[in-house]
């Protein structure tokens, strides 16, 4: 069975959704660079040994970068999921982990990068806005894509209430990738393509607005 270890900053609603699913996996620990994180004591009570790795504690980004892999390790993680985990990870760690470290973004990148997605999703005067679950690469935001949700964006929306709809499809989309990779049914091939074994070729799609039914 493999194993994961899931970075946290806050409350950890991701992280509380992938313990609901019940995946295939041992997890391992929940780290946080924040000892006040709610997180911490959702994990706690689910028995998840869980550590502290305070960023404020260390003189540079690359000091906490070290200290931070040296917890990883430790639990020899099959996998490391970011969940809400809001620190800028540097290069060498993040090659470190190059193929087995996943990231959830609140837009359907490559659009919005970044931080305030759903404000920009707003202003932009998107129709549909979303999730994507990628695997982390050393350019923010910009790995290659495992899944992604779409949700249609209304003209009474904001911020918040967008934000609320996006993040009921989060909570669907990142344990069904994390899912497929404990499974091993999800792989980075060397050119960076994500390859999924019995991957799904629906020919759904999502139109918002939705158009007249007599024009279907």
């Amino acid at each position: 069975m493999k194993s994961i270890v899931i970075l946290i900053s806050g409350r950890g609603s991701n992280m509380e959704a992938l313990l609901a699913a019940n995946l295939p996996c041992r997890i391992a620990a929940v780290i946080s660079n924040k000892a006040d994180a709610k997180g911490l004591e959702t994990a706690r009570a689910r028995g998840i040994p869980t550590a502290v790795v305070a960023h404020a504690a260390h003189a540079s980004r690359d000091v906490f970068d070290t200290a931070l892999a040296a917890e990883i390790d430790r639990h020899q993680p099959d996998l490391i999921v970011l969940a809400g985990f809001m620190r800028i990870l540097g290069e060498a760690f993040v090659r470190r982990y190059q193929g087995r470290m996943l990231n959830i973004h609140p837009s359907l990148l490559p659009a919005f990068p970044g931080l305030h997605t759903h404000r920009r999703a707003i202003e932009a005067g998107c129709r549909i806005h979303g999730c994507t679950v990628h695997f982390v690469t050393p350019a923010l935001d910009n790995g290659p894509v495992v899944i992604q949700a779409a949700v249609p964006v209304f003209a009474d929306d904001n911020e918040e209430t967008l934000a609320a709809r996006v993040l009921v499809q989060e909570h669907i989309a990142y344990p069904q990738a994390v899912r497929w990779f404990v499974e091993g049914r999800l792989t980075l091939a060397a050119d960076q393509r994500v390859l999924l074994s019995g991957e799904r070729k629906g020919a759904g799609a999502l139109l918002a607005p939705a158009p007249d039914a007599s024009s279907q």
